[in-house]
């Protein structure tokens, strides 16, 4: 799964570039997002991102691209690779790069099966 953001004079830090945060948010969300899709009868919830290292910053105007695919599916739990990069100046270079887990669980919050 594939999506886009414009990254707006709102999404900055004091020093002009994307907030960490706001990124961080961005990439939980597609990464749900690609899960739910592809898992329509669950419900997930994150339980991990295995690394967060911002390779350089981003200004204002910026679009990003946000590609999230599936590597792993567990029983309970499913982890998808987010890649983020520069869809307009460096596509193929990343901004940053993650791998998110989701667990399904029940509406009281316990795991249950994909």
């Amino acid at each position: 799964m594939e999506t886009h953001r414009l990254v707006l004079p709102g999404d900055l830090n004091h020093y002009g570039s994307l907030f960490g945060g706001r990124l961080l948010s961005w990439v939980d969300e597609a990464a749900w997002i690609a899960a739910s899709a592809e898992f329509p009868h669950c419900q997930f919830v994150t339980i991990a991102m295995d690394k967060v290292e911002f390779r350089h910053g981003v200004g204002d105007g910026t679009i990003l691209r946000i590609a999230c695919e599936r590597t792993k599916k567990g029983n309970t739990s499913v982890t998808y690779q987010v890649r983020v990069s520069d869809a307009k100046n460096a596509p193929e270079v990343p901004v940053f790069q993650t791998n998110v887990t989701f667990v399904s669980v029940n509406d009281r919050g316990e795991k249950r099966a994909i």
